[in-house]
């Protein structure tokens, strides 16, 4: 084992600290838990110890083993080898702190042009430097009405067809605040829930929380339920699939007050579930109310163009008793990803990518909805993923087409025992023509199995 510290080194330590000896150092922990026996294997030499984990590695499948067509807020896109190879350039892993901008310039500029990209995206005035993922962006807005409304209002409409999971980071944002409440109405389809919305929206409403598209894929225009919420004096707030930008309205020309979300999609892969990165943006007239860090351009001494964090004041390290939020980082070597990706496509190639994205999916669809027992779930349109109605348990397609290298979709069944018959498929650019036509004949195999 290597120990760093030299003997003299460690009297030194124990001479500050006035003890005489290690075991008088440790001495209120109980004996027996001092030296414990770890049963630990004999060391293995570097080589051995990455053969050993090679062959760990081998028993996860990925995306690049079998066909996939899961989403449900994770998406196997493709992202261009630039990326990683910028991404991975040694002037972004050395150490930093932004709050030290005289020696974090790259830092705050990667941030600072993150932020620029996410805001052009949107169509919003104002992005942070990004949240831990989407679920708790999307739990931040909640808390920024909140605070916004100084307490005054206390009920948060979600909808029922936002993330399930999304739904569950909420309430445990919001547990902590006693005299908030979340009210989900009980509906059975989105259109129902557009219906019935304006009956909860009142002068205690402080904010109304959808998915754009929602969890099942549909795509709906809130732009009437958006304006009937303002004319009720409260906010709106959209989960968005960034891709989805690209050729549909945004929630901004809805006049949305937030749009947060996911951004995953967005130049970073799969990685077995994370790290991510949530992306934040809002209007201008919330920027001293959001939580996070916000970089800002300005001039220094000498007149040149610099980068610095701004309207802290905000912040919990700031003024901690006076904080609305307990977020203290950003993801900022992920958000520096994703302004490489959007930097590398631009307007027109992210316009292309929902394009094939909207085109491949709806292809698939079509010929889904032509094999014998199955259908299409979704009656509202949708941009790249739908649902469908299987002839046998959800559960039972998803193992049968993982034996001949499919991932079918997402078996909806695991957040709502009703629909333990559907399926949520997603499909991005790098569902090709072949690799659909095969998972269509692979549903008629499985159905006649």
């Amino acid at each position: 084992m290597y120990i760093p510290h030299t003997d003299i080194e460690r009297q030194q330590m124990l001479d500050v600290i006035g003890v005489k000896t290690l075991e008088e150092l440790f001495r209120d922990v109980p004996e027996e838990y001092r030296n414990p026996n770890l049963n630990l294997p004999v060391g293995q030499s570097e080589m051995e110890v990455l053969d050993q984990m090679r062959l760990l590695a081998e028993a996860n499948n990925s995306t690049d083993d079998l066909i996939s067509f899961l989403g449900a807020g994770a998406y196997d896109h493709f992202v261009p080898s630039a990326v990683d190879m910028l991404l991975k350039r040694g002037d972004f892993f050395s150490a930093y702190t932004p709050y030290q901008p005289e020696i974090s310039q790259g830092t705050l500029q990667a941030i600072f042009e993150y932020q620029t990209l996410i805001s052009n995206l949107t169509g919003m005035e104002i992005s942070n430097a990004s949240h831990y993922d989407g679920a708790t962006a999307a739990a931040e807005t909640a808390i920024t009405a909140y605070y916004h409304f100084k307490k005054k209002r206390k009920t948060v409409v979600v909808s029922p067809f936002i993330h399930p999971d999304y739904i569950q980071v909420l309430r445990t944002y919001l547990q902590a605040i006693e005299d908030i409440q979340i009210l989900i109405p009980d509906v059975n389809s989105p259109d129902e829930f557009l219906d019935v919305t304006p009956n909860y929206l009142n002068d205690d409403t402080a904010l109304l929380l959808f998915q754009y598209p929602d969890f099942l894929g549909n795509l709906y225009d809130y732009t009437t339920l958006i304006e009937q919420l303002h004319q009720a004096g409260g906010l709106a707030a959209s989960i968005v699939y960034p891709q989805v930008l690209g050729i549909m309205k945004s929630p901004a020309a809805m006049d949305a007050d937030f749009i947060v979300g996911e951004a995953q999609s967005l130049g970073l892969p799969l990685n077995f579930g994370g790290p991510y990165i949530g992306f934040f943006t809002t209007k201008k007239e919330f920027i001293r109310k959001i939580s996070g860090r916000i970089v800002g351009e300005t001039i220094d001494a000498d007149n040149k163009r610099g980068y610095v964090l701004t309207l802290t004041a905000r912040e919990q390290h700031i003024r901690r008793e006076k904080a609305t939020s307990n977020i203290c980082t950003n993801q900022g070597l992920n958000a520096l990803a994703v302004a490489i990706y959007l930097s590398l496509l631009g307007k027109t190639g992210m316009n292309d990518v929902s394009t094939i994205c909207y085109q491949k999916a709806h292809y698939l669809a079509t010929q889904i909805s032509s094999l014998k027992g199955f259908s299409i779930v979704n009656k509202a349109p949708f941009f790249n993923e739908f649902v469908i109605e299987c002839p046998l348990d959800a559960a039972d397609v998803n193992k049968r087409m993982a034996g001949i290298g499919i991932l079918a979709g997402f078996d909806l069944s695991q957040f709502d025992v009703n629909r333990k018959n559907q399926l949520l498929i997603a499909v991005t650019e790098k569902s090709t023509r072949e690799s659909m036509d095969y998972y269509v004949n692979a549903l008629q195999e499985v159905l006649n199995a």
